[in-house]
């Protein structure tokens, strides 16, 4: 069996309509995996699990929609998994948000709180939705998508970083929780991607100058270049792996 072969797994992607969560979705599901798929609205998760079943056979993928703000629709997401598969093997957090740019000085409260909620907490409620099962199976993986912002301040995604930050730590207590167990969480930290929840950073063309002139690479990323990490992640590749950031930025962070 290949080292990155996903057959058996089941893997659910919150945010997974678009942007990177999509790519990670039919990346896995190329790679054998069974996919779940889920954002807040049911038509663009249909056509998603649709298009990936169309390429790689009847219930590849099936369509959840759940708002993650929402514990029960959480619970709901899990439940339907468990209905349809029988198991969750993987568990990708990827869904957040960020209503606010500016400097922290002018977030308000409620602001502030639905960034931790969505970015954090909601990753924390769906974790111990799905590990149970992974603790009982002795095997698992659980991968958070993060983000450079939350290895660096910013002028405008101060909020947005602090929430990043915190899910660093969470990967890192959970791994040091449910190691013994041989469940694995990791985080995967992206930076620039062409994704409609970066367009307010990469659309305008000044901030783009600044995001790219000191990369490497000299250009931001596509949503399909995050998606292999999430491969390894959940494979046989990474089973000596727990509790990291693995970035994938284009060298934004070296330079």
């Amino acid at each position: 069996m290949s080292l990155f072969s996903l057959d058996g797994q089941v893997a659910i992607i919150t945010g997974s309509s678009r942007g990177i969560g999509k790519a990670i979705a039919e990346r896995m599901a190329e790679h054998g995996a069974k996919v779940v798929i889920s954002s807040r609205k049911k038509p663009p998760c249909d056509e998603v699990a649709d298009a990936i079943n169309a390429k790689h056979g009847p219930n590849t993928a099936i369509s959840v929609p759940a708002n993650i703000s929402s514990k029960d629709d959480l619970q709901a997401l899990v439940d339907a998994t468990m209905a349809a598969f029988g198991k969750v093997t993987t568990l990708v957090c990827n869904a957040a948000s960020n209503p606010y740019y500016g400097p922290m000085a002018g977030i308000a409260d409620d602001q502030f709180s639905k960034i931790l909620a969505n970015n954090v907490i909601a990753n924390h409620w769906l974790i111990q939705m799905t590990a149970p099962q992974m603790i009982t199976r002795q095997e698992g993986s659980i991968i958070i998508v993060s983000s450079i912002g939350g290895l660096r301040g910013s002028p405008i995604i101060g909020a947005y970083n602090v929430s990043k930050a915190a899910d660093f730590q969470l990967a890192r207590n959970l791994a040091v929780e449910f190691g013994p167990h041989n469940v694995r969480v990791n985080c995967i930290a992206p930076g620039l991607v062409r994704t409609d929840f970066a367009r307010a950073l990469w659309e305008n063309p000044d901030t783009l100058k600044r995001a790219t002139s000191g990369t490497p690479l000299k250009r931001i990323g596509e949503p399909d270049e995050i998606a292999g990490a999430a491969v390894y992640l959940a494979s046989k590749a990474s089973s000596f792996m727990t509790g990291q950031a693995l970035v994938v930025d284009g060298g934004a962070t070296v330079t």
